[in-house]
């Protein structure tokens, strides 16, 4: 299983941005799946996770400006990212809990970190 992220970029404070985070190769099943963002110089954070069933869990940090969603059809996972703040910059990365057959155990897959910056 593989994840690739895209959507990253440079944007104005109090701007948007809208990240993708799509899961290929061989999948039984996708269960929860997360984004989570690294900063420079600072520990790598959650941002937010979501279960199979839609359940969600942000950081205070993002509430009320950043949403998830997922497209289960899809194994897709966005992040909407509202009114940005320049604390908001950091490599975000997003992450599965999947299987490749039924007999095979959950792993937790990573995808490679998409960056996104906010100017003041």
């Amino acid at each position: 299983v593989q994840l690739q992220a895209s959507g990253g970029g440079l944007v104005q404070a109090g701007g948007s941005l809208r990240l993708s985070c799509a899961a290929s190769g061989s999948i039984f099943r996708i269960d929860a799946m997360a984004w989570y963002r690294q900063a420079p110089g600072k520990q790598r954070e959650l941002v937010v996770d979501i279960t199979s069933n839609g359940y969600t869990n942000y950081a205070d940090s993002v509430k009320g400006r950043f949403t998830i969603s997922r497209d289960n059809a899809k194994n897709t996972v966005y992040l909407q990212m509202n009114d940005l703040k320049p604390e908001d910059t950091a490599a975000y990365y997003c992450t599965a809990d999947a299987a490749t057959s039924v007999v095979a155990p959950m792993i937790a897959v990573w995808g490679q970190g998409t960056l996104v910056t906010v100017s003041s």
